[in-house]
């Protein structure tokens, strides 16, 4: 697994190198060809700006033989910028993976960018479409709708009238990405020798599964097949109560995706709740069962469905947006991780135990009753923790320090929990706080209007 991640992430930056064995250019994942200078140069600064800011940390935790503090590494990472950013997150979003006070710490992380000029917004554009803005759009709002780390978003009306939002990728955004990753993985592997005891091979599948998560984000001609899947599984299975965008191919390319715009709010929008004629809980619901259905139903499920990507129509349908990161996981595998939410709930420690074995990822046998016991331990020194509590905490401390714990002991016994079940757990969070928002009282796993789709 190390060497395999090494040639994977490493193989931009290397074959940017080979521009003196007669290379000109590289592809990226939407086929385009990217110029060596792009890599070469764009790579060579990040990777110097990149070293300039983590030596002092590096020196000082190895001469300290230590590792960095929750704060330490936070502040790290937001001065490194998008990349060290969207690392924060996932870390913030993975109690079962990583420490308690790490994931506390994180939550603080956010990933708000300044918005580029509209000038080079322009110019990116109508390099990736071929032609003037003009001769695809009759409008293009010149200010931003919201600016992430690796994409904007602006409002604009085609020539044939449709309202549409444009995502444009940021310039650069694949080569400081890989160059990063390599530095991070560099950096792995110091803390390697600094900590002997390291699980090398889970530390390197984890960045080898946010690796390749980041480049598909980049991938819009990949993100505009997900909305197509998207709303394919949602014509197959007669759901008229769920849209997704429609992708306008003609309008798009590999930096540039065009899709229908929705006008509506976020889940989270209290006011505009009250104010709708519609229920929000049945909104609530429909968007939940949804999800459920397409974990076993479409080819992949939404993997980032913050309040921000849920939007409820004026009407009470619900618009999942936001393609770009999604997840894929086996019908069998969905199974054991619901089985493995089910035992929390129940306080079942021997099916926690045996579906803790058969989510994770482990090269050695695992003595499921001595696992048994110590989860019981757990629950007993958390003073019979009430489930209700746990699950419907509304800021998710409840969840989140159960499963750091549960993490703990996993790691113990050399479990892995592998990054679709983060996936899946961050999603069971969002939907948790939006039910105790909207449905107050509602148990996620008892209501007769959830339906999981384990069939």
């Amino acid at each position: 697994m190390t060497r395999k991640l090494s040639v994977r992430v490493k193989d931009s930056i290397l074959l940017a190198a080979s521009k003196g064995l007669g290379l000109n250019a590289v592809a990226d994942t939407s086929g385009r060809r990217i110029s060596m200078a792009e890599f070469g140069v764009r790579g060579s600064w990040r990777a110097l700006q990149t070293t300039f800011a983590m030596s002092p940390h590096a020196l000082k935790c190895l001469l300290q033989r230590r590792k960095p503090t929750p704060v330490e590494l936070r502040e790290l990472f937001e001065s490194l910028g998008a990349t060290y950013i969207k690392f924060g997150q996932f870390i913030a979003s993975s109690p079962s993976i990583f420490p308690k006070e790490y994931v506390d710490e994180f939550q603080h992380c956010l990933d708000q960018t300044p918005s580029l000029p509209f000038s080079k917004i322009r110019r990116i554009v109508e390099q990736d479409l071929g032609q003037p803005i003009s001769a695809v759009f009759s409008e293009f709002n010149e200010t931003a709708l919201a600016s992430a780390s690796i994409a904007q978003v602006h409002a604009a009306k085609l020539l044939s009238g449709e309202d549409v939002v444009v995502k444009v990728q940021k310039p650069g955004v694949q080569a400081i990405l890989t160059t990063d990753m390599n530095a991070v993985y560099l950096l792995i592997r110091l803390f390697e020798l600094i900590l002997p005891n390291t699980d090398k091979d889970a530390v390197a599948g984890l960045v080898e599964e946010m690796y390749q998560s980041m480049i598909d984000e980049c991938d819009f001609f990949k993100e505009a097949e997900n909305l197509r899947l998207f709303r394919k599984f949602l014509s197959d299975s007669g759901n008229d109560v769920v849209l997704a965008p429609k992708p306008y191919h003609s309008a798009s390319g590999g930096k540039v995706l065009t899709m229908e715009r929705f006008y509506g709010v976020a889940l989270t929008n209290e006011v505009a709740m009250a104010k709708g004629a519609f229920d929000p809980a049945s909104s609530l619901f429909n968007a939940l069962n949804t999800w459920f259905a397409s974990l076993t139903q479409c080819p992949f499920f939404h993997a980032d469905l913050h309040s921000g990507n849920l939007l409820i129509l004026a009407d009470g349908k619900v618009g999942f947006i936001d393609f770009g990161m999604v997840g894929r996981i086996q019908p069998e595998a969905w199974q054991a991780i619901f089985s493995l939410f089910m035992a929390i709930s129940e306080e079942n420690y021997q099916l926690m135990a045996e579906s803790m074995v058969s989510v994770g990822i482990t090269r050695d046998k695992v003595d499921v009753e001595s696992l048994t016991l110590d989860i019981q331990k757990l629950f007993e020194g958390l003073n019979a923790l009430d489930p209700q509590k746990v699950l419907e905490n509304r800021t998710g401390d409840g969840i989140n320090s159960l499963l750091s714990e549960l993490g703990e002991i996993a790691r113990k016994y050399g479990i892995r929990f592998p990054r679709a079940f983060t996936m899946l757990l961050k999603q069971f969070l969002y939907f948790d706080r939006y039910m105790d928002l909207l449905a107050p009282g509602a148990d996620i796993f008892q209501d007769d209007r959830v339906d999981f789709y384990l069939n």
